[in-house]
């Protein structure tokens, strides 16, 4: 049984308001319409993800980001035998999409549909992310200085054997927020509800799919919830999906936005570096934020991290482990 997901019109606010900030606080996840996408630019762009996962693996290893930690081409069986992924870093830069193609050596036309789709991205993401803002009750808040990232996957589902195999498996996504263009042609994403158990979340023609992350927990002071999602095998059948992520402020800091702390809302978390954060999950294979999150418990009067994240973290698994 697939699990309900809240609909956000874009195109219906302030009416839409509350229902965003009870499916942001609750689910974690909901769907957009009317994002102003055309559905032809999102059908090509859909031909040309797959398009590029035919290229040469020399070719694709070139996809190399050091910018962000584990920011590169992803190669089938470094996260699963199934899975496969490309990145474009500063996803809010053409310069670096212009990058991303050249290095990849595309056509003409494949660089003119990812240059166009990302672009479009960046419109929705602002469009949302002030919406999720507003629904908070912070107006006028903008998400234009922050950074923006893109991934193209792929998780290469052929034979029968494979239904019900782990794609991808269940995680929180670190950043702030993400938007998913799914394979309409399959489904295989799965959500963790309130009892903790995996249920699908069929993809809808037309929507497109956004997950709170770590990222916004934190800044909206514990109002949001992220959202525990994990891809699974369905049919035998490749799916790929196109994914937009706002990541962090470009000073890379994550804190409790004050506007949402009062006498109801104590602070919880102190503020953090979502570089040093990100890095902390990926090197320890942590799949939420939850053996770091409580690492952050606001004190009274303390608005700094007084060790490093790194230290913090050594501690608690030392801890944890004896």
């Amino acid at each position: 049984m697939a699990a309900p997901v809240a609909v956000i019109d874009l195109e219906n606010f302030p009416a839409e308001l509350e229902k965003l900030a009870a499916a942001a606080a609750r689910q974690g996840c909901f769907r957009i319409v009317k994002h102003g996408m055309r559905p032809s630019l999102e059908a090509e762009m859909k031909a040309v993800t797959r398009s590029l996962f035919e290229i040469p693996a020399e070719v694709k290893l070139l996809n190399i980001n050091e910018r962000i930690d584990n920011g590169s081409y992803v190669p089938p069986t470094k996260m699963g035998r199934f899975f496969e992924s490309f990145s474009i870093y500063d996803a809010a830069s053409l310069a670096d999409v212009h990058a991303f193609c050249s290095i990849l050596q595309v056509s003409e036309y494949q660089r003119e549909i990812l240059c166009e789709c990302v672009a479009e991205l960046y419109g929705v993401m602002m469009n949302v992310a002030g919406k999720v803002a507003e629904s908070l009750g912070l107006n006028g808040y903008s998400f234009e200085e922050w950074a923006c990232g893109a991934r193209l996957h792929l998780y290469n589902f052929k034979e029968e054997e494979d239904i019900g195999s782990i794609g991808l498996p269940g995680h929180t996504d670190s950043n702030f927020l993400t938007l998913v263009i799914e394979d309409d042609s399959v489904g295989g994403l799965e959500i963790m509800n309130a009892n903790k158990d995996f249920v699908a979340i069929d993809p809808v023609p037309g929507a497109f799919l956004v997950f709170v992350g770590d990222a916004a927990k934190a800044w909206s002071n514990g109002r949001m919830r992220n959202a525990m999602h994990r891809v699974i095998c369905k049919a035998a059948t490749p799916r790929i999906s196109i994914v937009y992520y706002l990541l962090a402020p470009k000073d890379d800091r994550i804190e409790p936005e004050p506007a949402l702390i009062d006498s109801d809302h104590p602070k919880l978390y102190q503020s953090f570096m979502y570089g040093e954060y990100r890095k902390l999950r990926n090197a320890y294979h942590l799949k939420t934020e939850e053996m770091i999150f409580p690492l952050l418990k606001a004190e009274e009067h303390q608005v700094t991290i007084s060790t490093s994240l790194s230290d913090k973290l050594l501690q608690s698994l030392s801890n944890y482990l004896h």
